[in-house]
This record gives C-alpha cells, sequence and structure tokens, in this order.
C-alpha cells in the first residue's frame, strides 16, 4: 500500500525553444499519462509525478551544447546557474521520499527558474 512512480520529462514541454516535436509532444504525453495513473492508483497509496530537467550540464546528450550557450543561460535564468543531473536527483529523491506522501499528479520542473508555473 505504498509507492512512488517518477517519470522523467523535459522543460521543452513549457519552453519549446528548439524543433524536437516528436520528443516534446511524447514528454507532453506522459504528463497527462502520470496524472491518469495518478488518479486510478492513489487508492492504493501509489503516487505518480513528473520531473521535468531543464538542459544538463553536462551529459550525453548536451556534450554537443557549446559553451557559449551554456553561459546564455547562466546569464539569463534567475539561479544563475545550468542545471546539474545531481539536482534532477535530489528532486527525485525527494519525490520518492515518505516526505512526499501527499504529492501526486504533479510535474515538477527542475531549470533554475527558466520556466515558471
Amino acid at each position: 500500500h505504498y509507492g512512488a512512480i517518477i517519470n522523467i520529462g523535459t522543460n521543452l514541454f513549457q519552453n519549446p525553444v528548439v524543433p524536437y516535436h516528436e520528443y516534446t509532444t511524447a514528454k507532453a504525453g506522459l504528463i497527462g499519462f502520470t496524472r491518469n495513473i495518478a488518479a486510478e492508483l492513489g487508492q492504493y497509496g501509489i503516487r505518480a509525478n513528473v520531473v521535468s530537467g531543464g538542459l544538463l550540464k553536462t551529459t550525453d546528450a548536451s556534450a554537443a551544447t557549446s559553451d557559449a550557450v551554456f553561459d546564455l543561460i547562466e546569464q539569463t535564468i534567475p539561479l544563475k546557474s545550468v542545471t546539474s543531473p545531481q539536482d534532477v536527483a535530489h528532486m527525485v529523491a525527494f519525490l520518492a521520499s515518505e516526505r512526499a506522501t501527499g504529492i501526486t499528479g504533479q510535474n515538477y520542473t527542475v531549470d533554475g527558474g527558466l520556466t515558471m508555473n
């Protein structure tokens, strides 16, 4: 009677700055799917949420991103820091913990404040 499903999304859903149509559409669908299973599985004590990261520094997916792009992000977002994989991992760990037992059906964006909901 306890569980946590945590799906990984993207902030491109809120801010489609690159034309990754298929990727962004799939991630938008993942948010809808997560909300549906949150509603369905809540009765069993199972929570479902999405953690959506921004451009992460540095992963295999962002290895080709230039330093100039990372510098621009650092200058323009409120926290003045590019999101790290650890930033996203901390949110995942929180949502998996007992501290988040009252949270389900949400999309949490971890991107230094680039997108705000």
